[in-house]
């Protein structure tokens, strides 16, 4: 039997154990998906003893992205991110990859999303700085808006042909966009946007990292100025999926993931 996992604190609320047994069931794959909860300073030890274990692949979320950084030999993309939340136990050391802006591309893509043009990426933390790095990859440019507007101008150094702006430019820097992600935790406890309504229009294709709730004040705004919609669900979805492409080296059964995940929703 493979066993693969999730380290994070906590983990009782994560949606990953029932998208990756549901990949296991559709595939009829003998594998188990099983949580590690382990003390906040802990996570290399942990990762550690999954692999003495014999566990094959790990998740990790919060608090420990950056901790398994550096607890792991981040490949290349995760190395620029400087967060990894994929790590593979099957080689001679734990090695370490970011998902989120895989999720992402692969989300818009979904939805048949051209990833060409500009992209203005909302947020400059964890998810923010693994998706503008995605779309900058695919070829985007890039702009970054940040509350703290030094955040925005510091990852905007980092990505190539990026630039940084405050969330005040936000009308100015949607206006001519093609593609528009937020990465922050807006709309998630409260009925709220970080982009007025106004600023959007239906030349526009936005992604919401928010997936709780699935319809967030953005993308309804997003929806009546006649932009094409992505909720936060499918970018989950998606990084879950290449997780479970790299560790198998099998296609995911996307289909069986996606309607696990959103039975849970």
């Amino acid at each position: 039997m493979d066993v693969f996992g999730l380290i994070g604190n906590p983990v009782g609320h994560s949606l990953s154990p029932p998208m990756h047994e549901a990949a296991y069931e559709q595939l009829d794959m003998d594998a188990r998906y099983v949580t590690f909860e382990p003390d906040e300073d802990a996570a290399a030890a942990a990762i550690q003893s999954a692999r003495t274990l014999g566990v094959t692949g790990l998740n990790v979320t919060i608090p420990f992205k950056q901790a398994a950084f550096e607890a792991v030999d981040p490949d290349p993309l995760a190395q620029r991110i400087g967060a990894v939340n994929t790590v593979d136990l099957t080689g001679d050391e734990p090695r370490g990859y970011n998902t989120d802006a895989v999720g992402a591309v692969r989300a818009l893509r979904r939805h048949d999303v051209a990833l060409d043009g500009t992209a203005v990426v909302v947020g400059a933390g964890g998810a923010g700085r693994a998706v503008a790095f995605g779309l900058a990859d695919e070829g985007m440019s890039v702009r970054i808006a940040n509350r703290t507007v030094e955040r925005a101008h510091d990852l905007a150094a980092d990505v190539p042909g990026a630039t940084g702006h405050g969330l005040d430019e936000l009308h100015d820097t949607v206006a001519d966009a093609d593609v528009l992600v937020n990465c922050t935790s807006v709309g998630m406890d409260e009925d709220a946007t970080p982009v007025p309504a106004d600023a959007l229009h239906g030349d526009l294709s936005v992604l919401d990292a928010v997936y709780s709730p699935i319809e967030t004040r953005l993308l309804r705004a997003a929806d009546a100025a006649g932009a094409t919609t992505v909720d936060g669900a499918w970018m989950l979805l998606f990084q879950g999926v290449e997780a479970f492409e790299r560790w198998t080296g099998v296609s995911a059964p996307v289909a069986a993931m996606n309607d696990a995940l959103r039975d849970r929703l």
